[in-house]
């Protein structure tokens, strides 16, 4: 049987951490910046962890 190929969207689009977590950046970051607070995209600018019950489907995208 041929290896499993890694979703190249998924690729690009989480990292693993050190420990095995995967992380995932925020959404409605890239535009129509104007109407939102300097707060909101200051947040909006930090890694976030995966929630759990999307774990098991985004690792087996990204196995390699």
């Amino acid at each position: 049987m041929p290896k499993m190929k890694t979703k190249s969207g998924a690729k690009k689009r989480f990292t693993l951490t050190g420990t095995g977590k995967i992380k995932r950046k925020h959404a409605y970051k890239s535009h129509i910046l104007t109407k939102k607070s300097k707060k909101r995209k200051r947040n909006l600018t930090y890694f976030a962890i995966i929630d759990k019950v999307d774990e098991k489907n985004i690792r087996m995208m990204i196995r390699s």
